[in-house]
């Protein structure tokens, strides 16, 4: 099964139409919140740092930049020699064309280069200013190197991740960077509806250790009243039961949650167990928490005895919240992904066509939409400095003096 097929159309506007963004941000962070305001219509120039632009680039599978395909898509490219006498004017001038500002350095170095909020705001009042960093921009931490690892480290999350009894466990991918990200962009919109109302910008300090430590739950007041750091479950739940990936007869796996006390009297009917729904050890939640290894057992026998299919179809008739657990090859071959677009397939240079996720979320009267795919370093060099009102002068000399890269053939 294919992807619906997409074009990129950059006469297409959105929501978010007439914003510019300057992302000086690198790796997924600042990318992350940068795309969710270029899908809809932002205008983000994405400052590279010359020679090798930002280091997303290198994230590479099979020889190709994947993640910059996907997370480049949208915004306009110039390529910056930091190090060359009047880089820094140069960014004086993009920024103070902007709405918004995006990066991602180290605390203290963007008023290092005598770039800091109170000098960009003289510059430009108006001025959001996303400040992404690993543990914020005060604590002690703050100064540290902060990659998403850490925070998932330090977060608490990779404690309570992983099998029961077993190591803690990162997750295979940029979580932490990722939900960063997403309130990135919502500190944003945000900050703007606030201009509208004062005329005046403000600074949004947004650290992954935050951002992950918010999605966790009330860790820190379940511990309060327990005294005791949460165990790791697997893929068990402190909540609820049952709620687990079962195996079945042929292989497959089933991700189950009965979250609900009339979904887990639903699952028992179906595995032929009514007797639990008034079983004192089994008739609630709190009882069957306390008992999850048993419910697991009793449920995990039952669907290791039937197929996938069987057990799916058993529950889908029941109204029995489940699942299967996909990988790429099963996405790639189920209808909804492609008939929603959830994926959706976009024409590429370089390998002729490239799939990737679509905008998220789903606007009814000024959807996301594909103005443009990612940029190579530099792109949109001549157009960008126009826009600041350099004459074609001034940008040959900045390109002369290699302070800016000059834009592919």
């Amino acid at each position: 099964m294919s992807w619906q097929k997409f074009t990129f159309d950059d006469t297409t506007g959105g929501p978010m139409a007439g914003v510019r963004v300057v992302d000086l941000s690198r790796l997924v962070a600042g990318n992350m919140a940068s795309l969710q305001l270029a899908d809809f219509g932002a205008d983000v120039i994405k400052v590279e740092p010359l020679p090798t632009g930002d280091p997303l680039r290198a994230w590479k599978q099979s020889g190709t930049s994947t993640f910059w395909k996907v997370y480049g898509r949208n915004k306009r490219s110039i390529g910056v020699d930091f190090r060359k006498e009047g880089a820094i004017d140069l960014l004086r001038k993009l920024i103070a064309t902007a709405d918004v500002l995006i990066e991602s350095f180290r605390p203290g170095t963007l008023e290092k280069m005598g770039l800091g909020p109170d000098v960009l705001h003289e510059l430009a009042p108006g001025l959001v200013i996303l400040r992404v960093s690993g543990f914020g921009q005060t604590g002690p931490y703050s100064s540290r190197p902060g990659f998403g690892t850490l925070v998932e480290g330090m977060s608490g999350f990779a404690s309570r991740n992983g099998e029961e009894g077993g190591d803690p466990l990162l997750p295979p991918l940029a979580l932490a960077d990722m939900i960063a990200g997403i309130y990135g962009s919502n500190a944003v919109l945000m900050s703007l509806r606030a201009r509208e109302a004062t005329g005046r910008g403000q600074v949004v300090d947004l650290g992954l250790l935050d951002a992950m430590t918010s999605v966790l739950g009330p860790e820190a007041l379940d511990f309060q009243l327990s005294q005791k750091p949460k165990p790791r479950l697997g893929n068990g739940s402190n909540q609820s039961s049952p709620r687990n990936v079962y195996q079945a007869k042929d292989g497959g796996y089933i991700a189950l949650s009965a979250s609900m006390q009339k979904t887990a009297e639903r699952v028992f009917r179906c595995i032929g167990r009514e007797d639990l729904i008034d079983h004192p050890d089994y008739c609630n939640n709190e009882r069957r928490v306390a008992r999850r290894g048993e419910v697991d057992r009793i449920v995990g026998d039952w669907i290791g005895a039937r197929t996938t299919e069987d057990v799916l179809t058993v529950f889908d008739e029941n109204g029995i919240t489940a699942a299967p657990v996909y990988d790429m090859s099963d996405i790639s071959s189920d209808p909804h992904f492609r008939d929603r677009g959830i994926y959706v397939a976009l024409p590429d240079d370089e390998l002729g066509s490239v799939s990737m996720h679509a905008p998220v979320p789903r606007l009814s009267a000024t959807p996301g939409a594909f103005h443009r795919p990612a940029p190579s370093i530099s792109e949109h060099a001549h157009q960008v400095l126009a826009d600041t009102g350099m004459d074609a002068q001034e940008v040959a000399d900045l390109m002369e003096r290699g302070v800016v890269g000059r834009a592919p053939e």
